[in-house]
């Protein structure tokens, strides 16, 4: 008998001083005003990253000498409320369809210029117990400095 392995999701939230839909544009198509340069999949350092707006869309990087590193793809595409993007990174940080965890991001007005973005990272058992639990533990870490820095970049 095979045991089905659970691995619970990563939940993050922020609070952004920003209308939900700048927040939501800020989040997708400006994700290269905000995302960390540090944190690249490329074997170039970091040059752009885009989120393609619309469902379909590829999550991708390019690198300084040109090369690109798809992060995943839009699964979800719901302006200014939701989206869910694939994210086809392995436990050792390298690009792997065969993987795919998903991120959604939820986008909730809670008055004319200030929104509640929920994150969740989840579906980290596609991967494996081991490498989903390592991946996890990784992103559970990250994602609160990423966040940050899209708050930031949101409240400008």
């Amino acid at each position: 008998m095979n045991k089905t392995v659970t691995i619970p999701p990563v939940r993050k939230s922020v609070h952004v001083k920003a209308s939900q839909a700048h927040a939501f544009e800020v989040f997708t198509t400006g994700l290269d005003r905000w995302w960390p340069r540090k944190g690249t999949i490329g074997t170039s350092p970091l040059k752009t990253v885009t989120i393609e707006p619309r469902l379909g869309g590829r999550w991708y990087e390019v690198g300084e000498d040109g090369s690109q590193a798809t992060v995943g793809k839009v699964l979800a595409w719901d302006p200014p409320n939701c989206f869910i993007v694939s994210w086809d990174i392995n436990s050792h940080w390298k690009p792997d369809t065969t993987v795919g965890s998903e991120v959604e991001v939820r986008f909730t007005a809670e008055g004319p210029e200030a929104t509640l973005v929920e994150l969740e990272h989840r579906k980290f058992e596609r991967m494996g117990a081991e490498a989903g639990a390592s991946l996890r533990k990784d992103v559970d870490g990250g994602w609160p400095g990423i966040l940050e820095g899209f708050r930031a970049a949101a409240e400008q």
